[in-house]
């Protein structure tokens, strides 16, 4: 099994694998090329996007400056807007509806680590220095008609339902049910959204 195959399927991976950084700088140049693409220029932000992400429906539009891990994990619907400074760590697949917005400064992590240093870094080389650490992850996934508040944090494995608002400021450390609104740290059900 390649440290991708792992990576995806939840296990401990190898994040400075040679095929797993090379995809990571792939993602960091396109990023780096999209955020800097003028604001009036949508061929060519749709151009790169459709380079870094794993797969988009119609008119997504993503505000730079924007953030990814491999920007190939990440699957869009259709008619999503994103706004600046959003984060996705999609080393698993953090799957997106239809009709979704994303305020700023929102986080959607699919990676974890070890809560042990040991297995984190394992021991270390000779010299003192460590290897990479090793990471865990579980998808995200975020159902249709949803609104995700500015500087909301989506941790790995939630899942968002259907017709749902998560707060400004939330963090969602468990799933969150079809027609809800819900928010705060960690993140509730607040009513239901009709």
């Amino acid at each position: 099994m390649t440290e991708r195959e792992k990576m995806l399927a939840g296990e401990l991976y190898d994040c400075g694998d040679a095929e797993l950084l090379s995809q990571w700088h792939k993602a960091k140049d396109l990023v780096r090329a999209y955020n800097l693409v003028d604001s009036e220029d949508r061929e060519e932000k749709d151009r790169i996007l459709g380079e870094l992400l794993g797969g988009t429906g119609e008119n997504l539009w993503i505000t730079a400056p924007f953030f990814v891990d491999y920007g190939n994990n990440i699957y869009f619907g259709n008619h999503c807007e994103v706004n600046m400074n959003c984060t996705f760590l999609d080393d698993n697949v953090i799957q997106i509806g239809d009709h979704v917005l994303i305020a700023p400064n929102v986080q959607i992590y699919t990676a974890f680590h070890p809560t042990n240093a040991l297995d984190r870094f394992g021991e270390p080389k000779a010299d003192g220095s460590f290897e990479f650490c090793k990471t865990q992850t579980a998808p995200v996934r975020i159902g249709n008609d949803v609104w995700i508040g500015g500087g909301a944090i989506i941790l790995p494995g939630v899942t968002i339902g259907n017709n749902v608002v998560i707060g400004a400021g939330s963090v969602v450390t468990r799933d969150v049910p079809d027609h809800t609104v819900a928010c705060g740290n960690p993140c509730r059900v607040m009513r239901e959204n009709k």
